[in-house]
């Protein structure tokens, strides 16, 4: 019998996925367990396996297609066997797992149609005479719609309710899902989403729409992103920090002769020999943000979410962008644990296998730009958290030491915050502490080993 493969959701928040590249084609045979195709999100790429051994009888969507989550994309089973059933072309797809049995209208054809009527410029009123439905005032009214910049499709260019939220979806970006499924019910469009940059999510459309529950991941296997979809996200993630926050930067440096001389201990240790400063970094700021729990927490739309724990993310450069594992509970991570999670994410992403689960929960980041030769700058908000600490590179600065110069090697030090939840003095009584901590750090370390 014929089985179906359908598109596996990824999370709660992934609405839609596109197709990047098809490892069979129709015709092929195919193993259970066996990659048919990858595809992406904006964090994540992703194989998709089959869960059953047959032949490919028939590929639904071609790469580069954009398809909402639980859709059917390929089937497979015995040649001869009819797939019309599953085919998103011929039928409404019932969304998989769902117990409400919401059927969504995936047909190629009109979703070529609904996508360019949704994307038409929209055409003013060419005469003052117009009409207006009083269904269609009132909508417009409650969504804030400019009407002579609507174009009417009733009777005598008669304005209709229709008219007024399709003027709303064109004035809002929506995730494929969500202009579905706001399209098919005639739902009504708010002014404003969930989502990054405000774009629209299915959860924003009503209480009444809820999301299918997801499958469980067992044909899906995790794999760092390789498009230009991972780009974009980084892009909009930055935007968003940007336009949703008030940065302020503390510019400071501190003492790192014991950081040298401390590191230069654990070299002697063939246990803890590769050992880095960044780790000592990472650990040290785990331990301050215990005692400064207004740096490590999220705030977002008016909203504050506390964290018992340090989820702390570190930047990791690598070929396909910035990316920040996290980890977790890190302020019970002693440093040899931390050392070797770090190691082990910090090469997951190099590699291209980081799970996106390792990229979720941060609640507090560092960026260590010091390798590079960057003495201080302006580290960017990882929204919606309100701290990131830089860190610069280490280098001889005069000091005055008992009416005599001297040379001492300091390391740079940036915090951002967001100054709508963060004091500045808070700010700065966290980066003194940490410098502090920071130029006896082998007396800091030593009392907790």
């Amino acid at each position: 019998m014929a089985t179906a493969i359908p598109l596996p959701k990824l999370g709660q928040s992934v609405e839609s996925c596109i197709i990047v590249e098809w490892q069979k084609k129709e015709g092929d045979k195919v193993t259970q367990g066996e990659v048919i195709c990858e595809i992406e999100t904006d964090k994540a790429s992703l194989e998709v396996e089959s869960s059953v051994s047959g032949v490919v009888l028939e590929i639904f969507f071609q790469a580069g297609d954009e398809v909402p989550v639980h859709t059917y994309i390929a089937a497979v089973g015995e040649l001869g066997e009819s797939v019309s059933h599953f085919r998103p072309d011929n039928t409404n797809l019932t969304s998989c797992g769902s117990s409400s049995n919401r059927q969504i209208n995936v047909s190629r054809n009109t979703q070529a149609v609904n996508s360019q009527l949704l994307t038409e410029p929209i055409l003013k009123q060419s005469g003052l005479d117009s009409k207006i439905s009083p269904r269609a005032d009132a909508l417009a009214k409650k969504l804030g719609i400019d009407l002579p910049n609507v174009q009417g499709t009733g009777p005598s260019n008669r304005i209709m309710e229709k008219d007024v939220q399709l003027a709303a979806l064109n004035r809002q970006p929506l995730t494929l899902l969500a202009r579905m499924v706001a399209a098919e019910k005639n739902l009504v469009i708010p002014t404003s989403g969930s989502g990054i940059g405000g774009r629209i999510t299915l959860n924003d459309l009503g209480s009444e729409i809820s999301p299918s529950t997801s499958p469980p991941l067992v044909n899906v296997r995790k794999q760092a992103i390789l498009t230009q979809n991972m780009r974009k996200g980084i892009a909009e993630r930055m935007l968003n920090s940007v336009q949703s926050t008030a940065r302020l930067t503390l510019n400071s440096s501190a003492d790192a002769r014991s950081l040298l001389s401390f590191c230069q201990q654990l070299k002697e240790n063939v246990r803890l020999q590769q050992i880095t400063i960044n780790d000592l970094i990472l650990f040290l700021v785990s331990r301050v943000l215990i005692d400064y729990p207004q740096l490590n927490l999220l705030f977002t739309q008016n909203s504050i979410s506390r964290s018992k724990h340090v989820n702390l993310g570190f930047a990791v450069d690598t070929k396909r962008g910035l990316m920040i594992p996290v980890l977790k509970h890190a302020e019970s991570l002693s440093l040899e644990e931390m050392f070797l999670e770090t190691k082990r994410l910090s090469s997951a992403c190099v590699e291209g296998k980081i799970s996106p689960d390792d990229l979720e929960d941060g609640t507090f980041t560092v960026a260590n730009l010091g390798s590079l030769g960057i003495e201080s700058f302006t580290p960017m908000l990882n929204f919606p958290q309100v701290g990131i600490l830089g860190v610069g590179y280490i280098d001889s600065k005069p000091v005055v030491v008992n009416g005599k110069l001297e040379f001492i090697d300091h390391i740079g030090l940036s915090l951002t915050v967001n100054h709508q939840t963060v004091r500045m003095n808070l700010a700065s009584n966290f980066l003194y502490a940490f410098s502090q901590q920071l130029s006896e750090i082998d007396l800091v370390i030593g009392n907790e080993q």
